[in-house]
């Protein structure tokens, strides 16, 4: 299946064998829910301290043009991150300065302090799943994006939806890598 097939809410798409699950919720006229979750054959443990590695997170999930940690006012966790790609022909760039709140090792929180949309929140929640030996991940992540009105929300909402399989597929390889090493 191609990557970049269409999203419809509550859908799963199937790459090599790899479930991502999809749904996006209309909040409003110009606000979204989009949630995306996988199952990543890992303990919590390996995939928090990938998720947690803040600044490697553009060396390999794509369209990540940087991550990097800024110093934050009341010494919390504030990171810069922009996005790029091209879009109908358009190179297109989103920049979000985010204020992180950990909940080891279940959940990280994060709100849009500066950035190119109105809004933009959300959550990683990650939680355990039995395996045959061990245990793997259920990694669901959530964003609410409130696009500015210079961003068609139509093409922003198919643009996440693509990116978060592809991201959250991402993840994945990069524990099952690491466990290669």
């Amino acid at each position: 299946m191609d990557s970049l097939a269409p999203i419809e809410n509550g859908t799963e798409t199937d790459f090599d064998g790899d479930i991502v699950t999809i749904q996006v919720e209309k909040l409003a006229e110009r606000q979204r829910q989009i949630t995306a979750q996988v199952k990543i054959p890992h303990p919590i443990e390996k995939v928090w301290k990938i998720l947690t590695d803040y600044e490697a997170l553009s060396e390999f999930i794509p369209n990540l043009a940087k991550s990097c940690l800024l110093e934050h006012p009341n010494g919390g966790i504030r990171l810069e991150q922009v996005g790029s790609q091209q879009i109908l022909k358009f190179k297109f760039c989103a920049r979000v300065v985010l204020d992180l709140e950990e909940t080891f090792p279940q959940l990280i929180n994060f709100q849009m302090v500066e950035g190119d949309f109105k809004g933009f929140s959300g959550r990683w929640c990650l939680e355990p799943y039995a395996l045959s030996v061990g245990e793997g991940t259920l990694l669901c992540y959530t964003i609410q994006v409130w696009p500015k009105l210079t961003m068609p929300v139509s093409i922003i909402e198919k643009r996440l939806s693509q990116d978060l399989q592809i991201n959250l597929l991402a993840i994945r390889q990069r524990a099952n890598e690491l466990s290669d090493i």
